[in-house]
């Protein structure tokens, strides 16, 4: 079982154009449907859908708080390492940059989390580069274990790994895998990953059913907005999100919305996505789903992560660093990129009060789940 039939039965090109030639109708029809599907979302993301934001805004906001109440969960990167075989054209960390690289140790690791635990986090992201040698299956079985005690939430996005290494790490305490396809048009991955493991569309395609199989918690989806159509690679994310609900529905989902951002020797965008379009999307995502996690990073702007948060988002990272050792070991390391919102956890938290919801530390349902 894989999603990869499904994959191919979907053109980029049919899709892409389908998308496009949505009308008012087809988008009126969306919104009164009381359940949506992947052609629904095809017109709430497509141009003609443009007139039509402040009353999706209003739908989205109140599925969310029927579904997920009023509270924000919030979360914080934890980079190990910029080390990576990888060439990647949009990241700081790509191999062909020539930069000075960096692994945590096992302290160093403790020393960052000091950090974190004292601004009062409990849910934590792993983040490294994708190096198999340094940062391989070991020593995240290392970094989990020694983190544990500590976190009642652990995520991770590092490298796809396979199956039976999956089913290592989740006994260690690892409740949820990230891993983001980037793209899904083919010839555009092969253009932004030309070196390196990563260069294997398929082999990160079928990521999630290996996690699936796996047993895993909960995964996360996304693509890089700026390397091809949004709105196509998202019907893709979409589909993909809707082959995975229905084949492991034991697992719990979450999407992510990364646009790119300045890094060392990256490309710039080949496609720029506004605000307003990013609103829609997620907006339009959760039309499509009303029990998805919606999570935004501090790539985006503070001015658009506080007006947002109410229209969909249900998870918020604040006072990140996307470099290894960036909060207690070394502050001065190279970034994966550059972040927009720099506020502190406690402002985040503070602004998150005034609009009415409440900051969660920790993930109740993943400790729950460990008795």
């Amino acid at each position: 079982m894989s999603f990869r039939p499904i994959f191919e039965a979907h053109d980029w090109d049919d899709t892409k154009a389908s998308i496009y030639a949505k009308t008012a109708a087809d988008v009126e029809r969306a919104l009164a449907a009381p359940r949506r599907t992947l052609e629904d979302f095809m017109a709430l993301i497509s141009p003609a859908a443009a007139p039509y934001l402040e009353r999706m805004a209003g739908l989205s906001q109140e599925l969310t708080r029927r579904r997920f109440g009023n509270t924000m969960q919030l979360y914080v990167p934890l980079y190990l390492s910029n080390e990576c075989q990888n060439i990647c054209t949009y990241c700081g960390f790509s191999l062909d940059n020539n930069i000075r690289r960096r692994t945590l140790s096992s302290v160093e690791i403790l020393q960052e989390a000091a950090v974190l635990k004292n601004w009062g986090y409990e849910h934590v992201l792993l983040v490294t580069g994708e190096a198999h040698q340094t940062v391989g299956v070991d020593y995240l079985e290392q970094a989990i274990q020694t983190l544990r005690p500590h976190f009642a939430h652990i995520s991770m996005e590092v490298q796809p790994l396979d199956q039976a290494e999956y089913e290592r790490l989740i006994p260690a305490g690892l409740h949820t895998v990230l891993v983001y396809q980037e793209t899904y048009h083919q010839a555009g991955y092969k253009k932004h990953h030309p070196k390196g493991k990563k260069s294997n569309f398929h082999y990160r395609l079928d990521t999630p059913d290996r996690l699936g199989r796996a047993g895993i918690h909960k995964m996360g989806l996304g693509v890089l907005f700026g390397l091809e159509d949004w709105r196509t690679d998202s019907f893709f994310t979409a589909l993909h999100l809707d082959y995975l609900e229905r084949t492991y529905w034991q697992t719990r989902y979450s999407l992510s919305f990364p646009r790119l951002r300045p890094a060392e020797g990256q490309l710039p965008p080949k496609v720029e996505m506004s605000d307003r379009e990013l609103v829609q999307l997620i907006c339009a995502y959760r039309l499509l789903n009303e029990e998805v996690e919606l999570s935004i990073s501090t790539r985006e702007t503070p001015t658009f992560r506080d007006h947002i948060i109410c229209l969909g988002i249900t998870s918020i990272s604040a006072g990140s660093k996307t470099n290894p050792g960036g909060y207690a070991v070394e502050p001065e390391s190279l970034e994966q990129f550059e972040i927009s919102d720099e506020r502190s956890p406690a402002d985040i938290a503070a602004m998150i009060r005034r609009q009415g919801y409440e900051p969660v530390w920790k993930d109740w349902d993943a400790a729950l789940t460990l008795r």
